[in-house]
């Protein structure tokens, strides 16, 4: 299991959603938040004033993920969040000790919402194809 945070761009939020519901992971907590990384500070005019903007607003999404879906999830980041521009955003993967379901007590793998990458990802394209036609 894998606890795997990302921050990116507020603009990307929506296609990086998509991407990752149609990877099978549903759960996930969003947060706003603000930061910089390789952006420079910038200066703007607001209301006749010089303002320096020296951080940048963001998103932050973690998601909790079985091992099969380590890796789709990390492609389906990178193909939703990049603009190939500073400030992209990053992945953060992480081991999660464990996990603790609080409605049925279910712990670790089982406490995680799907299990089976195959499963789901099939499910998902049989929804895009019905959704298709």
């Amino acid at each position: 299991m894998k606890l795997i945070v990302t921050v990116v761009r507020p603009e990307r939020l929506h296609v990086v959603k998509e991407a990752l519901f149609r990877v099978g992971v549903t759960g996930m907590t969003l947060s706003r938040v603000s930061g910089h990384g390789g952006e420079r500070e910038v200066v703007e005019q607001y209301r006749g004033s010089a303002v320096l903007f020296e951080f940048r607003d963001k998103v932050r999404i973690e998601m909790a993920v079985s091992e099969p879906f380590v890796e789709p999830t990390i492609e389906a980041i990178l193909s939703a969040a990049r603009t190939g521009e500073v400030g992209d955003g990053k992945i953060f993967v992480q081991p999660i000790e464990s996990v603790i379901r609080i409605r049925t007590g279910e712990r670790d793998v089982e406490a995680l919402t799907p299990v089976t990458a195959d499963e789901v990802q099939a499910h998902a394209q049989e929804h895009a194809e019905g959704a298709a036609r």
